[in-house]
């Protein structure tokens, strides 16, 4: 497709309120059939300049707004999300691969965290009230942030960036995978007739323009969820003016299940931890250490649960996974899979997809106990593949969950609690959990240690992320 056209209708850039047509389309594929299934506006350098010119021009009467009319606009942007949940779930789908339902969810996320983010309060902490002095260390928006995001969430993962950046005054440019461009596209459609021209502005692209929006000296904040890999590039360029960062990175995310388990109460929790969204979340577990007294019996559920799950086109019904979400996200999938059956590690599930003119479909894989060198177990990932690692010391698991170079999130699963606490205390990662895995909240932060991140997103800490702080003194008496 060479012209912004198809059953889809027109897609355009949002720049200062207006709709743009964009520079000569990209193709956007449907990974569960690998065709092309619309095109989308490729934003050329000078419509970046012009998205940014708008939202700088915007910010200083978006700053000046009180926080109380900010919160109203969170609002309404929610309501608008609200009413075309369907619509945008169906492009999800269609550009993501997951799952109606699991589409259905994300979107409402979405709405769900602009409304909670609007709630949230700018703290101003007065450091000194006496006869002398008056000071006030107050939050003040840093000024034009750039919003990138991936393709995995691509609605979800805004949600983190464009509520809280608003929310604290600043102005934005959002920029979604070249993966997944459209229900994002769509959002700036529904939002700019919503806000103030030049409030929030969304631009797409074929693959160049993230190198443009990180090395731009107009962004003032970089806010950046993707790969590790990705984030140092995009650290390094935004260090070149100096642009504050967020960046929520690669994850290797190990679970360690505790002898005590329920195993069939656990098994289906930790299957749905590993292969929602067909493995394709940061957070999701992707090394799962089981104690040998019951790393038979789980691995047994594990396989079962996995013969149960229906792969398929997820605009079908009653299909619980979707494909993988793009090619080469599935030519790294296949290429861990390759390897594991050329060092010969057994497959208990899956393994190889078969060669066809398909979509990009992985069934889910379990790989028993391949040793800690190997690639299944020391990469991310990032699609329906787990190995299963048996260990008899709860302190060689500890010591082996703890090995890499990411720590994003992790959890313990206990008969017992508190003694699953214990052993979760001695977890290096953002965050843990004991007994549930990948529960988030809008209030509550979340980030990476390591090489897993830097800076936190959601709650109160991650709206602070879009601010600086500003001490204001006043002397009351003369010297």
């Amino acid at each position: 497709m060479s012209h912004i056209s198809g059953a889809l209708g027109a897609f355009t850039l949002t720049i200062g309120g207006r709709p743009v047509a964009g520079g000569p389309a990209f193709d956007v594929f449907n990974p569960a059939t690998g065709r092309v299934v619309a095109a989308a506006p490729d934003c050329t350098r000078e419509q970046l300049d012009e998205a940014v010119a708008a939202a700088r021009a915007a910010f200083p009467a978006w700053a000046a707004l009180a926080v109380a009319e900010r919160r109203r606009f969170l609002v309404s942007m929610a309501d608008a999300v609200d009413e075309h949940t369907q619509e945008l779930a169906g492009l999800v789908v269609l550009e993501q691969g997951k799952p109606r339902p699991v589409a259905v969810a994300e979107v409402a996320g979405l709405a769900l965290w602009l409304r909670q983010t609007a709630g949230l309060e700018l703290p101003e902490t007065v450091n000194q009230d006496d006869g002398e002095r008056w000071s006030v260390t107050r939050r003040l928006p840093l000024g034009v942030v750039a919003a990138i995001t991936p393709w995995n969430y691509p609605v979800g993962q805004a949600s983190f960036k464009v509520g809280p950046a608003l929310l604290a005054g600043n102005t934005v440019v959002l920029k979604p995978s070249a993966f997944t461009p459209l229900a994002n596209l769509r959002l700036g459609e529904l939002w700019r007739d919503l806000l103030p021209a030049g409030v929030v502005n969304v631009v797409a692209d074929s693959g160049s323009l993230g190198s443009w929006v990180t090395g731009h000296p107009g962004f003032d904040k970089i806010s950046f969820t993707g790969s590790t890999q990705t984030g140092r590039k995009v650290m390094a360029s935004a260090a070149q003016h100096l642009a504050r960062v967020t960046l929520e990175l690669g994850g290797n995310d190990a679970a360690i299940v505790l002898p005590d388990v329920d195993v069939k109460e656990v098994a289906p929790q930790l299957f749905w931890a590993a292969f929602a969204n067909s493995g394709q979340i940061c957070l999701a577990t992707k090394r799962l250490y089981v104690h040998e007294d019951v790393y038979d019996d789980l691995a047994c559920e594990l396989v079962r649960l996995a013969g149960q799950v229906r792969v398929g086109d997820p605009s079908e019904s009653e299909v619980d996974l979707g494909p993988v979400s793009n090619r080469r996200q599935y030519e790294t999938v296949v290429s861990l899979l390759r390897d594991c059956r050329d060092h010969g590690y057994r497959f208990l599930a899956g393994g190889l997809p078969e060669d066809g003119d398909g979509g990009w479909f992985v069934a889910p894989t379990l790989v028993d106990d391949p040793p800690e060198s190997s690639r299944i177990v020391r990469e991310e990932q990032f699609g329906p593949v787990l190995p299963l690692l048996k260990y008899r010391d709860v302190d060689d698991a500890v010591q082996r969950a703890n090995a890499g170079e990411y720590a994003l999130g992790a959890s313990v699963w206990a008969g017992d609690p508190e003694a699953g606490q214990e052993v979760a205390a001695r977890l290096e990662a953002g965050t843990v959990w004991v007994n549930e895995v990948m529960h988030l909240d809008p209030l509550v932060p979340f980030g990476g240690r390591k090489q897993s991140g830097i800076g936190v997103e959601s709650g109160l800490a991650g709206l602070l992320e879009f601010t600086e702080p500003q001490t204001l003194s006043v002397r009351r008496s003369p010297r």
